[in-house]
């Protein structure tokens, strides 16, 4: 059977694998740790080892929150900051324009906010571009600041804190980012991804830059309680209030939901169901989110409305709106970035389309999607590079074409590391910025080097991938019965939740059903019945299949047996729950 499903293509053109386990070892976590087998299987599959099960299943911060002071550079961010705050310092924040931007900057702007300091907040619009600029120096000097802090950038802006040295303002980095040899010239930069960082704490690295400022303001506030800067009439903030942000910033960010990141993300979500945060509660609203937000609603319906105005309209709405103090104002905002965002999804259609088009209809050298266009709006240009990639599972490169220069965005698979790509691409002069992580990047160059640049990518993939096409994998979890799908299961599978990069909600797969009272409904999904020989009968959805050979088969199947792939989970509906199989892909049996 592990054969067949491994030698032949579903109708979603992939292949699927059955991971090979040690049951023997799964068995016995099962009975020691007192989980259904399930649950060790996934558990196992994921790489937990058994020292860290009791913190995968239950993240607690206070467990795998480690001391600040051990990333390079945190005490000397942290009394800096805590000098600015009891002098009364002018402090100024430079954000990204993302999510994860978005957030960073917010969780330290509110903690500066709470302890008496009203920081003056820059966040780039794409016209300036990514990262600290001249212009925002100039920005700062002009208002008079002492100090300036970025969040989920700076970490390779060598020319401008260069020019920051020159007019004498000390900058501390808070970031995430691939960093290079060389360190820009500030006065400290705390990064648990430095290539001299010494700190053991492994997961560490995988925080988003919300997560280093969250432990960056634990930091400070150890230092402000140290130096007796609290008291009875200017009280302690309490930090988990801000969770919820870091939670947002962390899932929207794609790190891995691993060690200290699945805590921030299990206890944020619990902050954000209570409604707390103005911004967050007037965006749940609009977004018509009517039960307690999960991973999945931070992923797919909150976040890509922060990142609209990032994207669309104006880059300073995120930030604005997660400080938001006042409801009417909060709500009003919400309504602004939900107009972004249709905004958003149409330009992208645009895009994408003429990408596919340029791709398709042109002989293709190397193993990339490659494209540029004059009249893309960058501000979607990452979420068309994603697109591409699932598409032609390659990794993909897109650029809009500016007067002065070219802005690129790229998404990789897992055998070409984007980061390492970006820097090498830098060190040959191909490019004029960049940076990014293993599997997403920005960047920016010349519009002569475009071609240049194409052949050192084509050839740079092609050496890691080698000649062979790419057949793109499922790999699956488990394997049930149909009459094994169930409420029960179902709520089982929640204690691995939060899902994300990393920790992917369970592919099962079900073998030998049928497809019944198959229909469309909404754009192009295909509800369903499965159906098994038993009599068991489950409630399933395909989601975006109706134009395709899975949406067409299921539409079609007229009595047709088939092994289906995809999740299960929990559905509520009037205050019952059901169980509801959400269909990734099928193969005729």
């Amino acid at each position: 059977m592990e054969e067949a499903l491994e030698n032949e293509k579903s109708l979603g053109g992939n292949l699927w694998k059955v991971v090979p386990v040690n049951e023997r070892l799964i068995e016995s976590i099962s009975q020691k740790y007192q989980l259904p087998y399930l649950i060790a299987r996934l558990l196992y599959l994921r790489g937990v080892q058994e020292q860290d099960i009791k913190n995968f299943i239950d993240p607690k911060l206070q467990t795998l929150l480690p001391d600040p002071s051990c990333l390079k550079d945190m005490d000397k961010a942290a009394a800096r900051i805590a000098d600015a705050i009891v002098n009364k310092e002018r402090v100024a924040i430079i954000g990204d324009y993302d999510v994860d931007g978005a957030t960073s900057s917010s969780v330290l702007r509110l903690f500066l906010e709470s302890v008496g300091i009203n920081p003056q907040v820059h966040i780039p619009d794409r016209e300036e571009g990514y990262g600290p600029s001249k212009m925002a120096i100039d920005e700062f000097i002009a208002s008079g600041v002492d100090l300036v802090i970025t969040t989920d950038c700076g970490t390779t802006a060598f020319d401008t804190f260069e020019y920051a040295k020159e007019k004498n303002i000390p900058v501390i980095v808070l970031d995430h980012h691939e960093a290079e040899v060389l360190l820009p010239p500030v006065y400290a930069l705390v990064n648990p991804k430095r290539l001299d960082e010494t700190c053991e704490v492994e997961y560490l690295k995988y925080m988003a830059a919300v997560g280093v400022v969250f432990v960056t303001i634990v930091a400070i506030n150890r230092e402000l309680r140290r130096r007796g800067f609290f008291t009875k009439d200017n009280p302690e903030p309490n930090l988990l209030q801000w969770l919820d942000l870091v939670a947002l910033g962390t899932v929207c960010d794609v790190v891995p939901l691993k060690g200290l990141n699945r805590a921030f993300v299990r206890q944020g979500l619990k902050v954000m169901s209570r409604r707390t945060n103005l911004g967050i509660r007037a965006l749940v609203d609009k977004a018509g989110i009517n039960e307690a937000p999960t991973a999945f609603h931070l992923g797919y319906v909150l976040g890509p409305r922060i990142n609209a105005c990032g994207r669309v309209g104006d880059s300073a709405l995120g930030n604005k709106l997660l400080c938001m103090k006042d409801e009417k104002q909060a709500e009003m905002l919400a309504d602004k970035l939900g107009e972004f965002n249709q905004q958003r999804k149409e330009i992208e259609n645009y895009v994408l389309l003429n990408a596919i088009e340029m791709l398709e209809g042109t002989p293709q050298t190397y193993p990339i999607a490659f494209v540029a266009g004059h009249d893309w709006h960058q501000g979607v240009i990452g979420i068309v590079a994603g697109k591409l990639k699932e598409r032609y599972n390659l990794p993909s490169f897109v650029m809009s074409i500016e007067a002065d220069e070219v802005k690129g965005s790229a998404r990789s698979i897992p055998q070409v590391d984007l980061g390492a790509l970006i820097i090498s691409a830098k060190e040959k002069g191909l490019l004029t910025k960049g940076g990014g992580h293993t599997m997403a990047a920005g960047f920016s160059l010349n519009e002569d080097k475009i071609e240049d640049f194409k052949k050192f990518v084509g050839e740079y993939v092609s050496e890691k991938i080698g000649g062979e096409a790419i057949v793109p994998v499922i790999d699956i979890d488990g394997e049930l019965e149909l009459s094994g799908a169930t409420l029960d299961l179902a709520e089982n599978l929640e204690m691995l939740e939060p899902y994300g990069s990393g920790n992917g909600e369970p592919k099962l797969l079900l073998h030998r059903v049928r497809i019944n009272k198959a229909s469309i409904i909404g754009s192009g999904h295909v509800k369903c019945f499965l159906g098994s020989d038993n009599g068991s009968s489950v409630k399933a959805i395909a989601f975006r299949v109706a134009d395709n050979d899975i949406g067409q088969a299921m539409l079609n199947a007229k009595g047709e047996v088939f092994d289906v792939v995809g999740v299960l989970r929990k559905d509520s509906w009037q205050g019952r729950n059901f169980v509801q199989f959400m269909i990734e892909d099928i193969k005729r049996c």
